[in-house]
């Protein structure tokens, strides 16, 4: 799909990692497709003809232009083939199609909402202390590189990275001072904050809750917009399609036929026409909409699923530490005695919810390979600074060492 999204916009995409597929479906190739979409309607507007009507014999070339020109900028009007045509005092009971004028400006403004969450998300996450795409960029480099030395080099960076990240947030934890002020902010909002270790995962659900709500959200604006259920479109469409033989040129929605009324007024009088016109573009428009709602549909399913699992590692302290336990149970870091315990202790303390979901993000946007190197040489990475922090500690097994929230030691991790 990236390679797709390349040749469309005849670039190298360079674009932020710091997410996950699901999010890019949303953001990224549903952003192409509606764009792409916009700039087929324009040009069959600008370009083709999009209206053609059946002007009276006695109309010449001029007339002919005016009249297509003329219906439409104005709204022309859909009747069934067994209705009578309304008299002019019957506006009321004209079914305007007020919209395939507006057609390329809905597509790009869907596709502004489907952007809009991660807007969200790259703009609040730098205010978390971390470029979490820098990190995931060295490990895309990580991944890609085969010499030893690049290899290693890359390694201690991403260790030096996460550990900045995670060392200035126990230093906020370190000095938080216990007064009126911080138990407010810790009743209200400190659970989802800086200093509890969840701000970047409380912010990434959010954003996909966003990205949720807008997928869902749309299905059922579009039924204002085209006067019809387009949350249900899709299925209709292929129901009419299946049971009525003349849908394509009936179709109330898309309509291919419809009538325009204007004025014409010669030597003090006016005489009022009735033309009846074609519209071409609605056969693209219609096709295109299908799609959307079938694309839109699983973009809503994919990003409820991707939510519903955000969540559950968000909640369930077991789900992280059985992700940290896979990855280093692969290179045997966990066989000596206590392991399991300094495990708890790796997680609790030190990377805590924000650092276990830079790892997961790492897992979503590299290898399985990569994602246990990084982890694997964080968790030595860590045993070696908690062993010079505490160097008491080599005297105990690793499973009697004291846990670091000892009052002797202090709340360093």
């Amino acid at each position: 799909m990236e390679k797709i999204v390349a040749a469309f916009t005849k670039t190298k995409t360079k674009t932020k990692r710091d997410d996950d597929f699901i999010d890019r479906l949303s953001h990224r190739y549903t952003c192409v497709i509606l764009v792409a979409f916009a700039v087929v309607v324009s040009m069959t507007q600008f370009v083709g003809k999009p209206i053609t009507c059946w002007a009276p014999k006695h109309f010449t070339g001029n007339h002919i232009k005016y009249t297509n020109s003329f219906c439409w900028i104005r709204n022309t009007y859909y009747l069934p083939w067994d209705e009578p045509i309304p008299r002019p005092h019957q506006e009321e009971e004209r079914q305007y199609i007020i919209y395939y004028q507006w057609i390329p400006f809905i597509l790009l403004i869907q596709a502004i909402f489907f952007y809009l969450p991660t807007v969200v998300w790259h703009g609040l996450n730098q205010k978390a202390g971390v470029d979490s795409d820098n990190i995931l960029a060295s490990a895309g480099t990580f991944q890609q590189s085969v010499a030893p030395e690049k290899r290693n080099t890359m390694l201690q960076l991403i260790n030096n990275q996460i550990n900045r990240f995670l060392g200035s947030r126990m230093d906020r934890v370190a000095t938080w001072k216990l007064n009126l002020k911080n138990c407010m902010n810790l009743l209200f909002c400190g659970c989802c904050g800086k200093r509890m270790g969840s701000y970047l995962i409380i912010l990434f659900v959010f954003s996909k809750m966003l990205f949720a709500a807008n997928a869902i959200g749309q299905l059922f604006i579009l039924n204002n917009v085209f006067q019809v259920s387009y949350n249900t479109f899709g299925v209709d469409f292929f129901n009419h399609l299946a049971n009525v033989d003349d849908w394509w040129l009936t179709n109330p929605v898309f309509p291919r036929v419809t009538f325009c009324d204007f004025d014409v007024r010669r030597l003090g009088n006016t005489h009022r026409y009735t033309v009846q016109c074609v519209l071409p573009i609605n056969l693209f428009v219609e096709k295109m909409y299908v799609f959307l709602w079938f694309w839109i549909v699983l973009v809503s399913i994919l990003t409820c699923l991707s939510l519903a699992t955000w969540i559950i590692r968000f909640l369930f302290h077991s789900d992280r530490l059985k992700f940290l336990e896979n990855h280093l149970n692969q290179m045997h870091k966990l066989d000596d005695p206590g392991s399991k315990k300094l495990l708890k202790e790796f997680l609790d303390m030190y990377l805590r919810q924000d650092g276990a979901f830079i790892l997961r993000l790492i897992a979503h946007n590299t290898n399985n390979i990569t994602t246990t190197e990084i982890i694997c040489s964080l968790w030595d990475f860590w045993l070696a600074k908690r062993k010079d922090d505490m160097p008491d500690l080599e005297e105990f097994e690793p499973d009697q060492k004291r846990p670091l929230s000892d009052p002797e030691y202090g709340d360093k991790f």
